[in-house]
C-alpha cells in the first residue's frame, strides 16, 4: 500500500514537472540551449518542492503547508538554478523564468495538493490481523496509523496457538483483514507452519520492522530490541560506501569553493570583532568510535582560572551572527575533506556523551556504523537532543540511516538539509 501511494506521487510530480515544460513551450521557441536551461530550472524547482517536504503525506493536509513548501521550494530552486544559467551566452527570457515561478508557486500547491488528498482518501486502507501482544505493540502501531493518513489499520491482535491462528484463517469469504502482521517473532515461532501455508495461499504475512521504517522513517528502540537478531545481521553487513565517498569529496569541494567568500567575511567579521583564534577545534568521535578534531568558525569564548579549569563560556559578539546564518559550519568542509566525516551521517559526538550514553542507552554504538556526517537523517527528522529521551530518539533516527544507508538517502538527506536550514531546525 505505502508503495502504490509512493507510486501515485511519483506520478503527480511527473505531471507537474511536464506541465512546467508546456508552459515554457508557449513563451518560446525552443533552441538546444534553452532546453538546457529548462531542464535545469525545472529540476531545480521540483527538487527545491521535495526538499521542503511539498509531497509528504503531512503537508497535503493543509492547503497553508503546501503553499509554504512549494513557496519556499521555488524560491530556492529558481535562486540555483539561476548560477550555471548566468553563463549561458543566450539565457532563458525573464518572462519565461516569471511564468515558470508563477506556475509552481500558485497553482501547483493546489493542484497537487488536491491529487494528493484525492489519491489517499480514495486509496483503501490495508487491515493487519497482529501476531503480538496489543499493549507492547499499539502505542507503535497507532503511531503508524497516523503517520500512514489511516491507511494502515489493525483489525485485532493475536497471540496464537496454531488453533486459534486456523480459526482466524478459515474466514475466507468474509475475512475482516487483508495481511498478517508478525509483530512478536518469538509468538510467530509457534505458529510457523500455519504461517508458510497462508503465505502460500496468497494471504500476506509482513513483519512489523517493514512497515514502521516505511511510515516513520526512524526504528524505535523497541521494534530494534523485539527484532533484536534481524537488526544484528543487517548492521553486521553495513559497508563504507566508496560512492558517496567520491561525492563527498565533488560536493564538498564545490562547496568550499562557493563558501570562499563567506569564508572571508567571517575570518573578517572575527578579526575585527573579537580577535584571534580564527578557527575553534574540538574532539569529537566518528565512525567506529575514531577521535578526531572537528573544526569551525570560533564563537564562543572561554573563561578560565589560573589553574584552567572552565568558569563561564559566552558567545562571541560575531558568533551571534555567524551562529545564526550557520556560516560557523563552514571550516567542517575540510573534515569532510580530510575523510573525519561525510556530508550526512549520524552527528559525531562530544567524547563525553559517547561514553554517557553508549552505556545507558541501548544500540547506541551502532549510529557508528557509517560515517558521521556534516547533516543528517536525524537532524533533518528531529530537533536538537538535550535530554534521554531526546537522544533516544535522535537514535531511532540514526538507526534507520545506517541500517539503509545508500547513496539515495544520502542525497535525499542533504536536500532536505536545506529546509532544516531555513526554518532553523535540527542539530546544532
Amino acid at each position: 500500500m505505502l508503495r502504490k501511494l509512493a507510486g501515485y506521487k511519483y506520478i503527480i510530480a511527473t505531471l507537474l514537472y511536464a506541465s512546467l515544460f508546456f508552459t515554457q513551450s508557449l513563451t518560446l521557441t525552443w533552441t538546444v540551449p534553452y532546453i538546457v536551461q529548462a531542464l535545469i530550472l525545472n529540476t531545480a524547482i521540483m527538487l527545491g518542492i521535495y526538499a521542503f517536504r511539498g509531497f509528504d503525506n503531512s503537508t497535503t493536509s493543509s492547503m497553508n503547508s503546501c503553499f509554504v513548501s512549494f513557496l519556499s521550494g521555488t524560491i530556492l530552486g529558481v535562486v540555483f538554478a539561476m548560477i550555471p544559467i548566468l553563463f549561458f551566452h543566450a539565457r532563458l527570457p525573464r518572462f519565461t523564468i516569471a511564468i515558470t515561478a508563477a506556475l509552481s508557486i500558485f497553482i501547483f500547491p493546489f493542484i497537487g495538493c488536491i491529487l494528493m488528498r484525492y489519491t489517499i482518501k480514495h486509496l483503501p486502507p490495508k487491515r493487519y490481523l497482529v501476531i503480538g501482544r496489543e499493549e507492547e505493540l499499539s502505542p507503535i502501531l497507532e503511531e503508524v496509523r497516523k503517520a500512514s493518513m489511516n491507511k494502515i489499520q489493525i483489525y485485532s491482535y493475536l497471540n496464537p496457538s496454531p488453533v486459534t491462528l486456523a480459526a482466524a484463517m478459515e474466514m475466507e469469504a468474509t475475512r475482516p483483514y487483508d495481511a498478517i502482521l508478525i509483530g512478536d517473532p518469538q509468538l510467530a515461532r509457534g505458529v510457523e507452519e500455519i504461517l508458510s501455508n497462508a503465505h502460500m495461499n496468497n494471504l500476506p504475512v509482513e513483519y512489523l520492522p517493514t512497515i514502521v521504517e516505511q511510515t516513520l522513517m526512524r526504528i524505535p528502540l523497541p521494534v530494534m530490541k523485539t527484532f533484536r537478531e534481524y537488526y544484528e545481521v543487517l548492521f553486521s553487513e553495513t559497508r563504507y560506501s566508496r560512492r558517496i565517498r567520491v561525492m563527498d569529496l565533488i560536493l564538498s569541494t564545490l562547496l568550499f569553493i562557493i563558501a570562499l567568500p563567506f569564508s572571508l567575511f567571517s575570518i573578517l567579521l572575527i578579526l575585527i570583532q573579537d580577535g584571534k583564534p580564527i578557527l575553534y577545534k574540538q574532539r569529537r568521535i566518528g565512525l567506529g568510535g575514531k577521535q578526531f578534531d572537528i573544526y569551525k568558525f570560533r564563537t564562543m569564548k572561554e573563561h578560565k582560572e589560573q589553574n584552567g579549569e572552565l568558569v563561564t563560556a559566552y558567545i562571541t559578539r560575531s558568533g551571534k551572527i555567524l551562529r545564526k546564518t550557520r556560516l560557523n559550519e563552514i571550516p567542517q568542509l575540510l573534515n569532510v575533506l580530510k575523510g573525519d566525516i561525510s556530508l550526512a551521517g549520524p552527528r559525531p559526538d562530544l567524547p563525553v556523551f559517547y561514553d554517557k550514553w553508549r552505556r545507558e542507552i541501548d544500540f547506541y554504538k551502532s549510529r557508528f556504523l557509517v560515517p558521521s556526517g556534516v547533516t543528517g537523517h536525524a537532524q533533518v527528522m528531529y530537533k536538537y537532543a538535550d535530554t534521554k529521551e531526546e537522544y533516544e530518539r535522535r537514535l531511532e533516527y540514526d538507526l534507520y540511516y545506517v541500517k539503509n544507508y545508500d547513496f539515495r538517502l544520502y542525497l535525499t538527506t542533504l536536500i532536505r538539509t536545506v529546509e532544516t536550514m531555513v526554518f532553523r531546525r535540527g542539530a546544532k
